[in-house]
């Protein structure tokens, strides 16, 4: 049968219909929001690359959980920001136990806020010469960089993290930092992988807010080319493989058929990184008028989820939550 027997429309001209058969639904249960925490005091330090974003010192960054708890969002995933005189060649304050991130979470886990503290494994914040592990020439070597993560890990976990999420793309981390993790009888905290993250540049502005960008080369020799896609499932598998609890893709909007592939063929909890120039793209085309901020946001966010994401890792988390609580 064909028109004028169906006529799909039927089931889009009510609001009221079209909400009964919504395929997709967007909650603030899927939000991660990103927050970067930097040293001082009463600091709030808008980024400029990423509109609406801040650096906060780790008194402002209670207040800002605090904030995101009171909208719904139920888990918050810290970056931190040392002083630059204290970065080494191996970024040895990314595991000291007094370091900003450490501090951060004692300082949300005394607040009593009811929220999940997830933490960023990587070196890349830490050491000064801006890359992912132990340099040695112009190379990243892989193995010796792999007890450095499950410090930094086990460090977290000290503090109180709820999970860890190693993003550095060497390979044999996660099932380095889950061996690390079991050693301590932290059996019970969840590992979630970067395990698709791609070489892209739509990180400019995050490595902007964190003074990350490598002082030499790029990142090519450890983050996915572009291109692949199944490379990909063969590095989600691996990650599985070594006991990863939740798998993500990095970034979200250029790889949406990478979320749905993996998806499918692994079934597992999938998270998607809306990176900070996806952000940044949708933010300054609203302010030019080229597109309503609040559709464009929820359209993003919503074909995110459509294509397979269960978890999605967004700076428009707050603005988000605040249009559905709305709705």
């Amino acid at each position: 049968m064909s028109y004028p027997i169906i006529r799909p429309r039927r089931l889009r001209e009510s609001g009221l219909v079209r909400d009964l058969v919504r395929e997709t639904r967007l909650s603030v249960d899927d939000f991660i929001y990103p927050l970067f925490v930097c040293e001082g005091a009463q600091v709030v330090s808008p980024i400029l690359s990423l509109p609406g974003q801040n650096r906060y010192s780790v008194d402002t960054l209670v207040t800002e959980c605090r904030r995101a708890v009171d909208l719904g969002i139920k888990a918050v995933l810290l970056f931190g920001i040392p002083d630059d005189d204290i970065k080494d060649d191996v970024g040895s304050c990314a595991w000291d136990k007094d370091g900003i991130v450490q501090r951060a979470i004692r300082a949300i886990k005394g607040a009593g806020l009811d929220l999940l503290v997830i933490t960023d494994v990587c070196l890349c914040e830490y050491t000064s010469h801006g890359h992912c592990g132990v340099v040695q020439g112009d190379r990243i070597l892989n193995d010796p960089s792999l007890e450095l993560y499950c410090r930094q890990a086990v460090s977290h976990v000290e503090a109180g993290a709820d999970m860890v999420a190693p993003s550095d793309m060497m390979d044999g981390r996660v099932g380095a930092i889950r061996e690390a993790l079991d050693g301590i009888d932290a059996e019970h905290i969840p590992i979630m992988a970067y395990s698709a993250k791609y070489a892209s540049a739509f990180y400019g502005p995050f490595r902007d807010a964190c003074g990350s960008a490598p002082s030499f080369g790029d990142r090519r020799s450890h983050q996915m080319d572009p291109a692949n896609a199944d490379e990909a499932l063969r590095e989600v598998e691996l990650d599985i493989d070594e006991g990863a609890d939740i798998v993500m893709v990095k970034p979200a909007l250029a790889y949406l058929d990478i979320i749905h592939r993996v998806k499918q063929q692994f079934g597992v909890p999938v998270a998607a990184y809306n990176v900070s120039g996806e952000y940044a793209m949708v933010e300054l085309a609203a302010k030019a008028g080229a597109g309503d901020r609040e559709r464009l946001v929820l359209e993003v966010l919503t074909g995110i989820r459509r294509a397979g994401a269960d978890l999605i890792l967004t700076y428009h988390a707050p603005y988000a939550a605040e249009l559905l609580g709305r709705s």
